[in-house]
């Protein structure tokens, strides 16, 4: 009997130092991480939107933040918090209008919505424009031609009609599909309202 006691006792002081080592090589580890290519922000209220990574392929808010042709559309996406939402492992198809759709809306409607108490209808505006899943051009001509809609992160359907070579989704002509590491971005020359 008093052998088996020593057994145990001596079981745990492995199962101890184990753990210990586990614990050691796992700092040694993020150590490394944090010396190597990846820049974390010890503040990171976005979450994985905070990371900034110069070795993995490029997420949906990066690439669109590496657009000169976006910056109203990562303005509005700052404004309304939903940075990471974009970073997400997706899939998810994001409408990225243009800054010329969006100068194309009334006077004063992108500034207005930017304002902190506009937060909530400015997420929902921008929600309308993603989609769970992977749509580019090709995929969303097949099922215009099954007259199927598109199902919206807010719960709405829109409509996906072809007419000649072009593909509309809301009456939004999609001018270009970027692929990215968590989906897919279309490019569109309309902002998306409801």
């Amino acid at each position: 009997m008093k052998q088996s006691k020593i057994s145990f006792r001596t079981l745990l002081i492995i199962l101890f130092i184990a753990a210990l080592a586990i614990i050691y090589l796992n700092v040694e580890k993020n150590k490394k991480l944090k010396s190597s290519n990846v820049v974390t922000n010890t503040n990171t209220p976005l979450g994985q939107a905070s990371v900034v990574d110069n070795i993995s392929d490029p997420n949906i808010l990066q690439v669109a933040m590496g657009s000169k042709d976006h910056t109203t559309l990562v303005a509005a996406v700052q404004a309304a918090h939903i940075e990471h939402i974009l970073v997400n492992a997706g899939p998810l198809t994001v409408f990225a209008p243009t800054n010329t759709a969006f100068s194309a809306l009334a006077e004063g409607t992108v500034e207005n919505l930017l304002k902190p108490e506009n937060v909530q209808t400015l997420a929902t505006i921008l929600t309308q424009h993603a989609a769970p899943g992977t749509y580019d051009i090709a995929k969303l001509k097949k099922e215009a031609t099954k007259k199927r809609k598109l199902y919206m992160a807010t719960g709405d359907y829109l409509e996906i009609t072809i007419q000649g070579e072009d593909v509309f989704v809301n009456g939004c002509k999609v001018l270009a599909s970027i692929s990215t590491v968590n989906g897919i971005i279309n490019v569109i020359d309309k902002v998306i309202l409801l």
